[in-house]
């Protein structure tokens, strides 16, 4: 091409890009999910740069850690790990969804997405009920989201009387609203909402009641978490949105049951290198006895940043003068010896020599609060805890409270009943061992993920 083309087509392409910011900026809502992806990824690290420096000492810390060991950034070495022995012996954990997503309470936790989704009984709730997406957009529920009724405290105690040796609250979900203080963010329950340090109170509680606390963080699949709501005339294709639903990329999903090395994604190292900053500030503010990641921490984009979060947690973890750390990780998202396998929603069928872990909710259709949701018998979730911990395994239950931060009393019942039965069965529980058979009988669990209904464990009460 000569170089008179080249200008030809240079010039084109500027004006091209004119004319989209232009229309863009008369219309801040019009759709954008035919944008380039590196330029949607720009947009967002333009609106989030203002944090560049506290980022940066965040990961320079980071590296300092791990160049000091013992763990090093890779596999090689992370695969030394061993878990700790009270994560070993305590069998039963609390999880809990809280955030913006239980002001509406409908659908589910994942409101934030599927209220962007023609079609969807989440979109066609939210025009009922709050308008169009660009009049009223996620953003738009964090001032009704209050917590006006939380007490630590309360919570605490009632975790301790239920059983449970360790409390993990999820610190960020897939949208984007940080439950703690955060100094890589605008969008914190300490700055707008509650304006409160919601799991920094709730850190003194659980520790003043002799429970461990673990921290969860959803933030890597906020990548492109709120990417529909670019494909309709909403707020997420504002710019000045960017901060809170950016990036919001396009997901080029594997689909069900397909590995990660499918995803196509975009992903930029400037969301990797930002994850793995507000996953560090956790540990650095909070000293979590337990990290959770959900599973898109097995994308392939995100496994170096990965490699260097853990062994980061590790290292810190010890020199924080407590046990080394334990991080929980979905499907094959991690080396297999190099954290603890959790399982969503289902079980193994076997007893596995490594720890492992499995997580479900008190109730049966939401992890988040959502109104008439129903719940399962104290019964039905002593089976599954006996059930998993002759496996060698840990029971990590959910709650999900109400947006005025009380827990539904029919959720509190329940957890009082299971500790009830552990105060009387509890010698059999905690610290044990499994043995060489696991149980008796003919019957078989459905192996795997998401096979709760299978197991027969949705109970209704």
């Amino acid at each position: 091409m000569s170089y008179r083309s080249l200008v030809i087509v240079a010039c084109a392409a500027v004006v091209l890009t004119t004319t989209h910011s232009a229309a863009q900026s008369s219309d801040p809502f019009a759709p954008t999910a035919s944008q380039d992806p590196a330029v949607i990824d720009q947009i967002w690290q333009k609106a989030v740069s203002k944090y560049d420096a506290p980022r940066a000492k965040i990961l320079q810390d980071v590296d300092q850690a791990n160049a000091a060991g013992p763990f090093r950034a890779d596999w090689e070495s992370l695969k030394g790990y061993k878990v700790p022995d009270w994560y070993s012996d305590a069998k039963f954990g609390i999880f809990i969804h809280w955030g913006v997503y239980s002001v509406p309470a409908f659908g589910s936790e994942w409101y934030p997405r599927m209220m962007y989704v023609p079609g969807s009984a989440e979109y066609k709730h939210h025009l009922a009920t709050y308008g169009t997406q660009d009049k009223f957009g996620y953003k738009d529920f964090i001032p009704k989201f209050t917590a006006q009724n939380y007490d630590p405290a309360a919570w605490a105690k009632l975790f301790k009387d239920s059983g449970a040796k360790y409390v993990v609250p999820v610190f960020e979900h897939h949208d984007g609203f940080q439950m703690y203080d955060s100094a890589l963010s605008d969008w914190t329950a300490v700055k707008m909402g509650p304006h409160r340090d919601l799991w920094g109170d709730l850190a003194k509680a659980v520790r003043a009641e002799g429970l461990h606390l673990g921290a969860s963080s959803h933030r890597v699949e906020h990548n492109f978490f709120m990417g529909v709501g670019r494909a309709i005339r909403s707020d997420v294709n504002d710019p000045q949105n960017a901060s809170l639903y950016g990036p919001a990329h396009n997901w080029l999903e594997a689909g069900w049951g397909i590995s990660l090395a499918n995803d196509f994604t975009y992903v930029s190292p400037g969301w990797t290198h930002d994850w793995l900053a507000r996953s560090a500030e956790i540990v650095e503010k909070y000293h979590p006895d337990v990290m959770y990641f959900d599973w898109w921490i097995g994308q392939a984009s995100v496994r170096a940043d990965l490699a260097r979060f853990t062994a980061f947690y590790y290292n810190t973890s010890t020199k924080n003068g407590g046990p080394v750390g334990v991080i929980n990780y979905k499907d094959y998202a991690m080396e297999r010896n190099s954290a603890v396998l959790d399982i969503e929603r289902g079980q193994l069928g076997d007893i596995r020599p490594t720890k492992w872990q499995t997580d479900t909710s008190i109730s049966n259709r939401s992890w988040g609060y959502i109104e008439n949701d129903n719940f399962k018998s104290p019964e039905s979730i002593v089976q599954v805890l006996v059930d998993v911990v002759s496996k060698n395994a840990n029971l990590l239950l959910n709650v999900g409270p109400k947006s005025d931060g009380t827990i539904p009393e029919q959720a509190q019942q329940i957890l009082r009943e299971i500790g009830g039965w552990l105060r009387i069965n509890g010698d059999a529980i905690y610290g044990s061992k499994p043995w060489r058979v696991f149980g008796e009988g003919p019957t078989k669990v459905a192996e795997g993920s998401f096979h709760e209904a299978e197991l027969g464990r949705q109970i209704a009460v």
